[in-house]
């Protein structure tokens, strides 16, 4: 007889979640840790913690912009 896993995956904390959002951006998230976190991300924050990561991507490109052009 099978029995049923009803234990509900750990989500991760919101710092957790911006560190491998902020990794992901950087591009060196490994594959393995990838599909660790896959169904352990709570969606509201990956997309709090996208939002923030692409202000302050924007952020930086608006500063390196103004200073290259003053």
């Amino acid at each position: 007889m099978q029995t049923k896993n009803t234990k509900k995956p750990e989500t991760r904390s919101f710092i957790s979640t911006m560190m491998a959002i902020a990794w992901s951006f950087i591009g060196l998230r490994r594959r393995k840790d990838f599909e660790q976190d896959i169904g352990r991300m709570n969606p509201l924050y990956v997309l709090i913690a996208a939002l923030i990561g692409v202000a302050i991507f924007i952020g930086i490109l608006l500063a390196v912009v103004k200073y290259a052009v003053s």
